[in-house]
């Protein structure tokens, strides 16, 4: 168990929408998708790297002068030069004004489970748990693995969010220690979801029809953005999946800009979409459809 080593952006204690209860959600990095509107970019990238908060930055010069690979200057709006960058943190350390750091920490399934279950009480009094989001958690299945199999062992509740783009013998046998899968279902048009993720979502659909038919608790998740998931031909083909596939729950999440003011500090390639957050009359519209359907609709989330 020591030796699995998985690479983690950040844990969220006492969170309560992202499954059962009172939880810590672990976020891992790594995502073969790159959704234009992602609210976690910092975790796409499958390696720690430098984050820049240019609003703190007080232009002194300690990290330029710290970095032994020189991939840092002053000033200029890249200010990391990432191909020469090696995440040693050097800079990170040396910046008084906390303008950098280091997205991305190494741990074992040890060390993680040690840090989760510093709140064993409040999953026990309230029915919570463990969840692993990202990213996309099955990105790093050899740590994934050991880790859910050792927080079962502990007594935890566990869900993990995905979405959905895995290769499905890999990931079946983990699934008897998974208490409930959160899958996310964007464009299901094949050519608008490349367009919007960079992949096509063929391998996500069949992945889908395969943990609704192994049994698993499985809640199907809709992010709404305007013009790509949030339109008319999109929500009817949801619909349908879900009822072929005897589903009468769904999570509509809808579209805000949070994300965009990561993209900046980590010199993604993403760009903001320059959309405003979805009407709540929208939303609401959108809902009544999936509840006409016999499908009942949370919005937010759990």
């Amino acid at each position: 168990m020591a030796d699995s080593v998985g690479i983690v952006c950040e844990t969220q204690r006492y969170a309560v929408h992202d499954g059962p209860g009172i939880r810590t959600v672990v976020f891992l990095k790594g995502c073969p998708l790159h959704c234009a509107w992602c609210q976690n970019p910092e975790a796409i990238g499958a390696h720690p790297e430098i984050g820049f908060l240019r609003s703190r930055c007080i232009e002194c010069g300690t990290c330029a002068a710290s970095c032994r690979r020189a991939a840092i200057t002053l000033p200029g709006d890249r200010r990391i030069d990432r191909s020469r960058c090696d995440t040693c943190g050097d800079c990170v350390e040396a910046c008084v004004a906390e303008a950098l750091t280091v997205v991305g920490r190494r741990y074992t399934v040890a060390e993680l489970l040690a840090e989760v279950l510093r709140d064993r009480d409040f999953y026990i009094a309230s029915g919570g748990g463990v969840t692993l989001s990202g990213g996309e958690p099955f990105r790093q299945r050899d740590f994934v693995a050991p880790f859910v199999r050792a927080a079962k062992d502990a007594g935890l509740h566990t869900t993990v969010e995905t979405c959905g783009y895995f290769t499905w013998q890999a990931i079946e046998p983990l699934l008897d220690d998974i208490d409930l899968v959160y899958f996310d279902l964007k464009a299901m048009d094949p050519q608008v979801h490349r367009a919007a993720t960079g992949v096509a979502n063929t391998v996500i659909l069949e992945n889908a029809r395969r943990v609704v038919e192994r049994g698993n608790e499985v809640v199907f998740r809709c992010p709404l953005i305007p013009r790509v998931t949030a339109t008319d031909d999109n929500v009817v083909a949801v619909i349908e999946f879900l009822r072929r596939h005897h589903q009468r729950l769904v999570h509509l999440l809808p579209y805000h800009p949070l994300g965009e003011s990561k993209l900046e500090r980590i010199d993604s390639p993403l760009r903001p979409l320059g959309l405003s957050p979805l009407d709540p009359a929208v939303t609401a519209a959108i809902a009544s459809r999936f509840e006409a359907a016999g499908i009942h609709a949370v919005i937010g989330g759990s």
